[in-house]
């Protein structure tokens, strides 16, 4: 089960700082097999893939090949020729934008949702910009749910050409009614980006059973090592994308005339690809097939649902999300505190061995819309557990001492 049984699987806790560290939406952790993977990739199997005639490039190239059919597994693709690898869910999107301009004419609406990472929100707006386009957004509720009521008008009123949205909102922990939107949204005639940044890991996915166009994930966030995410695509999507960026091994052919494209995935994968990040995203995957993902949800659920207890039971504390009236939210409890600021607390909590995020989370559009300017977010992993939840508790009421109330 996880909780504190798993942590002396994470060198993290067993070699390194260790403590309380509730900061796994920003990045998790990494446990040992994911670092002997990387480790033993670089020392024996450390050269360019799809490149070299000599053994150990095609040895690489098989495990680099392997990885990609791994998460294809993982997340219910057709083919791995469905999975682009790239450097995160931020260039996955940025991806797509770029990729797809030719296919937005000028006046083309883009729905997001107030629920948005940044990384969901930027890249339209730049896409908007050079074509012409509008940027509407959904509402959310006073409780940081998405709005459905006003998500079905604007599909109705606006007839957007792409809803792009979260599974589950990094700043709040609100899971969306993903597959009621997708289903929405398509038949709307909207093509569908869901951000799995944090869904992939917390609520994982069936791509093929939730028939979005395009789903986007980071291995950082999911006990893999950064530098290395996941574009998913329906196979005719990403034909009609073209390349976000020129150079080798995404050709077919090259002349002084012009140049030619290599099939996707390949593609979209130009240069020489992080395949030692790639491979031990594969160890990760295969890591966390360990557990049972209605493990994950309930060992998740239950420390969101105790630490709303907890935090409700403190003085000046306030609640900022779903859970706050009794809603649906997983992974993450973003809190204030009367007379402190949230980095203010942030810096207590780490004289304690407390990590926690303090700021706005890269989703400003949503505190915003709440009515505050930063918060204070717990966010949860595999390895977190009650004990860090007593400890937090502890550093509040020290930095409401130091503050005087």
């Amino acid at each position: 089960m996880p909780g504190e049984s798993v942590r002396p699987l994470f060198p993290f806790f067993s070699e390194g700082p260790g403590g309380s560290y509730l900061d796994s939406a920003a990045t998790t952790q990494k446990p040992k097999v994911v670092l002997d993977e990387l480790l033993r990739v670089l020392v024996h199997h450390n050269a360019n893939v799809h490149r070299g005639a000599y053994r150990l490039s095609a040895e690489a190239s098989e495990l680099y090949d392997q990885a990609r059919m791994k998460v294809a597994k993982m997340i219910g693709a057709p083919s791995e020729r469905s999975i682009v690898f790239v450097r995160g869910a931020t260039e996955a999107i940025n991806l797509v934008a770029y990729g797809s301009e030719q296919l937005f004419n000028p006046g083309d609406t883009i729905l997001l949702t107030l629920l948005e990472h940044h990384s969901n929100i930027v890249p339209w707006q730049l896409l908007a910009k050079r074509r012409g386009l509008k940027i509407a957004f959904a509402d959310i509720t006073d409780d940081g749910r998405l709005d459905m009521d006003d998500f079905r008008e604007k599909l109705t009123s606006l007839k957007p050409k792409l809803v792009a949205v979260t599974q589950l909102a990094n700043s709040l922990g609100t899971v969306t009614p993903i597959a009621e939107i997708v289903s929405l949204a398509q038949q709307a005639g909207a093509q569908v980006l869901v951000d799995g940044a944090q869904g992939v890991t917390h609520l994982g996915v069936d791509v093929q059973a939730l028939g979005c166009d395009y789903y986007v994930f980071s291995g950082h966030k999911m006990y893999g090592p950064t530098g290395i995410g996941v574009l998913y695509g329906r196979p005719e999507r990403l034909e009609a994308l073209q390349p976000f960026q020129g150079g080798g091994d995404m050709i077919s052919y090259v002349s002084v005339e012009g140049s030619g494209w290599a099939e996707v995935p390949q593609r979209f994968e130009a240069g020489t690809p992080a395949f030692p990040e790639a491979i031990a995203l594969g160890a990760a995957v295969d890591f966390l097939s360990r557990f049972e993902r209605s493990e994950i949800i309930l060992h998740e659920s239950s420390l969101v649902a105790e630490a709303c207890e907890l935090l409700r039971g403190e003085q000046g504390v306030v609640l900022h999300g779903p859970a706050s009236r009794g809603e649906k939210q997983l992974a993450v409890v973003s809190f204030s505190i009367d007379s402190v600021h949230p980095h203010d607390f942030a810096t207590i909590a780490d004289t304690h061995n407390i990590q926690v995020r303090a700021g706005n989370h890269c989703a400003m559009p949503t505190l915003r819309r709440l009515g505050v300017q930063a918060t204070v977010r717990l966010s949860f992993g595999l390895y977190s557990c009650r004990q860090d939840l007593v400890a937090v508790r502890e550093a509040i009421r020290e930095a409401r001492q130091l503050f005087g109330r």
